[in-house]
Formats: C-alpha cells, sequence, structure tokens
C-alpha cells in the first residue's frame, strides 16, 4: 500500500483531444529530435504532464497548451543531456567491444586507471568530492545531498558540474 497521493485520471476529453492533436505535435517533436523514437518518448512524457494537471482547472486553449507542456518537455530533455554530457557517451556496441577473459594486463591497466581516478577525487575539495560520491555512488538526488550537506540545491548542482569536469580534463590529461 502506498502513501503517495492518487494521480488524477485523465477526463475523456483531455484523452480525446490529445488524440486529435497527436500526429500534428509527433512531428513537431519529430522536427526537433533526430531520433523518432525519442520523439515518441517526449510525447509520451508531454500527454503524462498534462494528464497530472489538477482536472479542476480548465484549459482554454488545449493545443496551445499542449505544446507549451511540450516545450517544457523538450527544454527538460536538453538540460539533461547537457548535465549528463550525453553527447560525450560513447555507446557499447557488442560487435566491436566483445567480452574477452581479462589478463594481467587488462587487470593492470584498471588498477592503475582506478588509482588515477582516486587520486583525481582526492584532488577535489572535500564538499564537491562528498557530492560526487553520494550522487554517482550512492544514487542520492540532488535533493537528498542538499538536505543532507544542509547547502542548496544549486550548490549542489555546480559542485557536481565542477567534479565531472574536474574529472573529465583529469581523464583526458592521461
Amino acid at each position: 500500500m502506498s502513501d503517495a497521493a492518487p494521480r488524477p485520471k485523465p477526463s475523456h476529453a483531455v484523452g480525446q483531444q490529445f488524440r486529435d492533436a497527436r500526429g500534428k505535435l509527433l512531428g513537431w517533436l519529430r522536427r526537433r529530435v533526430p531520433d523518432p523514437s525519442e520523439a515518441e518518448d517526449l510525447l509520451q512524457d508531454t500527454f503524462l504532464r498534462v494528464s497530472q494537471r489538477d482536472p479542476a482547472e480548465d484549459v482554454a486553449h488545449f493545443e496551445g497548451y499542449l505544446y507549451r507542456t511540450a516545450e517544457s518537455v523538450l527544454a527538460d530533455r536538453y538540460r539533461r543531456r547537457s548535465v549528463r554530457r550525453a553527447d560525450a557517451h560513447i555507446a557499447l556496441e557488442p560487435e566491436v567491444h566483445q567480452v574477452e577473459d581479462a589478463d594481467a594486463l587488462r587487470a593492470l591497466l584498471a588498477r592503475e586507471r582506478l588509482r588515477a581516478v582516486s587520486a583525481s577525487l582526492m584532488a577535489l575539495p572535500e564538499r564537491t568530492r562528498t557530492i560526487f560520491v553520494l550522487r554517482r555512488l550512492e544514487g542520492l538526488r540532488y535533493g537528498e545531498i542538499a538536505a543532507r550537506l544542509k547547502v542548496s540545491l544549486s550548490t549542489v548542482e555546480k559542485d557536481m558540474a565542477r567534479a565531472i569536469d574536474h574529472l573529465m580534463l583529469e581523464g583526458e590529461a592521461a
């Protein structure tokens, strides 16, 4: 049993309005995102946000509200991607990156890399290092970290960005 408040169910009218605008909105999203499946995901996120609004709120111009919500979902996507530096990630391609038995050289290189990353982490200021460890290793959210360390959310975000920048620069130098 959950203590969370029940989410409002979308009314039949909202569902119909969404179905009517779906094709046009999906086209709008596809012109802004290169991956068609990502456009579909953004469309679903948009519908989810619209369906979670208070059903007592009446929207005079539903289509405008829908596009405004889609713009917000898209902006959130870009913010998440820039914070996570998603464009710098290297895709794992199984045919190129085949799993092989670890040999002594690989183990040595892995230990050296771990030692370098550890030294990089230790070079960070204590609060920045703590924020990085709480987020990346313990999986806490920024809000939880801010509350635990009694700092602002902005401080957590800035320290996390500093830590990532520092580790990336150190990684490139290695």
